[in-house]
């Protein structure tokens, strides 16, 4: 039975950087990261550690497996890794509604990740409403970017709940910033569906 829970030992660290491994865009066919999605982002143990420090992610165990996560990245440990530097740069340039990005406290959505063995079977909603769950009470948002080419974590973050506020350039990608808005009814909550976007979607 697949449960979820915060990360909280070295060995789930472990599993999370072995499973982020298998799924990064240079260890995939170009067939297979077209159809299943891929990681850009590779994070050392230490960074992992680090962020964990500060906002534990969310796994999900299988056994002692970590089939999935979600990491949280406050904005306390932005200057980490260049591509969370970059994107922490570009939120805060961004307004939502009327109000400045850089004067609300948002955490950003790291990395999401699903093993291959254990997709579509709901646990990208599993892991976000344990993510929701333990971040709401700090923050307000959750952000993250997904490359356009990468539609099928695109739909699955819009089913979630997530809208694309903005696109950019970076690198050799065009990415989209999507927002959760935590003040609104969570996603398959009663007469309540996230609204489409036309085009696709963490830099993962």
């Amino acid at each position: 039975m697949i449960r979820t829970k915060l990360a909280s030992s070295e060995s789930e660290l472990t599993g999370i950087r072995l499973l982020q491994s298998q799924n990064l865009r240079r260890n995939l066919s170009a067939t297979e990261a077209a159809e299943q999605g891929f990681l850009i982002a590779e994070y050392t143990q230490e960074y992992l550690r680090s962020m964990n420090a500060h906002r534990p992610a969310v796994i999900a165990l299988d056994g002692d497996q970590v089939v999935g996560y979600a990491l949280a990245a406050a904005k306390s440990v932005r200057e980490g890794h260049p591509f969370l530097t970059a994107l922490f740069d570009e939120i805060d340039r961004l307004h939502f509604g009327q109000e400045p990005l850089k004067d609300i406290d948002y955490v950003v959505v790291g990395q999401l990740c699903i093993s291959k063995a254990y997709r579509s079977q709901g646990l990208v909603q599993k892991l976000y409403g344990s993510f929701r769950e333990s971040l709401q009470p700090h923050h307000r948002y959750a952000i993250t970017d997904i490359a356009r080419a990468n539609t099928r974590s695109l739909q699955a973050h819009r089913r979630t709940g997530f809208q694309v506020i903005h696109s950019l350039d970076y690198g050799d990608q065009t990415w989209d910033v999507v927002l959760w808005d935590w003040a609104t009814p969570a996603a398959g909550a009663k007469g309540v569906s996230p609204a489409p976007h036309p085009h696709g979607a963490p830099r993962a």
